[in-house]
C-alpha cells in the first residue's frame, strides 16, 4: 500500500464527521473527490475500510486500524509542520553560546533570563567547554554566537559591537600601589597576580600590558569567581585586573581600590560574533539588542 498523509486525514475526518458530506467540507474538497479517494485507498488495501450501510458512516475493523495510525502520526506531523514554520519565521531555533570573556558569565545570565521569556521556543545553551576554540566552533556551526573581546577577520562571520570597557587595576587599600594615580607594566614585577583560570592571551592584563612590555609578575594565582578574586585582593593576598563594569557590579568594598592601567588608560571592546546568515533571525537580533542594553546598564551603574 501507498498510504499518504491525505489518506490518514480522510479517515480521521470521516470518523469525526460521521459522513462524506461533512468530511468533504472539513477537508475542503468535493464529496465526489473524497469518494474517489476512499475507493482508491480500499483498492490498494484490498479490503473495505468503511461500513457504508450504517448511519452515521462507520469504520470497519480495518478502518479502525488505519484510524489508530492516523491518530498517532498526524499529531506528530502537525507538530513538525509547526516547528518548521517557527524556524522559517524565526520564532524558534537553536542558540548555543560560547564565551571567551570569563567575566561575562555574570553579565550574560540576566540577558538570557529576559531572552528566555520572550523566545520560549529557542533552545538556549552555554558551551563553556568550547571557549578556547570558539571561533572554529562557530564556523563549523557547533555554536551559534561567541562573546569575545578579540574581533577577527573571518569569512562568513560578523562581529557586532556590544560595548567598550576599561580593564582596571584592583588592589587592597593598604597596598603600596594603591597610592599611585595609575599603574604601569613595571608595577607588576614582584606581585602576585590573581586572574581567572583563562589562558594568558585571553586576559587583558597580559595581552594589553604585560606581554608587550615583557614583564612577568612574581606569581600568578587563579580563582574561578569574581567575588573570590576581590576577597583575596581585599585581604592583600595579591592584585588583579578586572573590567571596570565587573568591579562596579559587585557590591562596593572599601577594603580595595581601583586604578587605571597606564596614564592614558586601556579601552577594550566586547563583541558578539555571529555567522552572517544568522543575523537575519529575529531572535538573534533581539539577543544582541538585549545584550547591548544590559551592557549599557552596567556601564551606567
Amino acid at each position: 500500500m501507498h498510504i499518504e498523509f491525505r489518506h490518514l486525514r480522510t479517515v480521521k475526518a470521516i470518523h469525526e464527521c460521521g459522513g462524506l458530506a461533512r468530511a468533504a467540507d472539513q477537508l475542503n474538497i468535493t464529496q465526489s473527490a473524497l469518494s474517489h479517494q476512499i475507493k482508491g485507498l480500499e483498492d490498494q488495501a484490498g479490503i473495505e475500510l468503511f461500513v457504508r450501510r450504517s448511519k452515521p458512516m462507520k469504520l470497519s475493523a480495518a478502518g479502525q486500524r488505519l484510524l489508530r495510525l492516523a491518530q498517532q502520526v498526524l499529531p506528530e506531523v502537525e507538530a513538525l509542520e509547526e516547528e518548521f514554520m517557527g524556524l522559517r519565521d524565526g520564532k524558534s531555533g537553536r542558540l548555543h553560546i560560547a564565551i571567551e570573556c570569563h567575566a561575562c558569565f555574570e553579565w550574560l545570565f540576566p540577558v538570557l533570563e529576559t531572552f528566555r521569556k520572550s523566545w520560549p521556543d529557542v533552545d538556549v545553551d552555554i558551551r563553556p567547554g568550547l571557549a578556547f576554540d570558539a571561533m572554529p566552533a562557530l564556523q563549523k556551526e557547533d555554536v551559534d554566537l561567541v562573546v569575545s573581546s578579540d574581533p577577527e577577520n573571518l569569512p562568513g562571520v560578523e562581529f557586532k559591537h556590544l560595548f567598550d570597557y576599561n580593564p582596571v587595576f584592583v588592589a587592597s587599600a593598604n597596598h603600596p600601589l594603591a597610592q599611585k594615580d595609575w599603574v604601569d607594566a613595571e608595577d607588576f614585577r614582584g606581585e602576585t597576580l590573581i586572574t581567572y583560570p583563562v589562558e594568558r592571551s585571553r586576559l587583558d592584563v597580559f595581552s594589553q600590558l604585560l606581554m608587550p612590555a615583557k614583564v612577568e609578575p612574581d606569581r600568578v594565582r587563579q580563582a574561578e569567581l569574581t567575588a573570590v578574586i576581590l576577597l583575596l585582593v581585599a585581604s592583600n593576598r595579591g592584585v588583579a585586573v578586572l573590567p571596570d563594569w565587573v568591579v562596579r557590579e559587585v557590591k562596593y568594598n572599601s577594603d580595595y581600590v581601583t586604578r587605571p592601567l597606564t596614564e592614558q588608560g586601556v579601552t577594550r571592546g566586547l563583541y558578539a560574533a555571529v555567522r552572517t546568515p544568522d543575523l537575519e533571525k529575529p531572535f538573534m537580533t533581539d539577543l544582541i539588542r538585549l545584550a547591548g542594553q544590559e551592557a549599557r546598564r552596567l556601564q551606567e551603574a
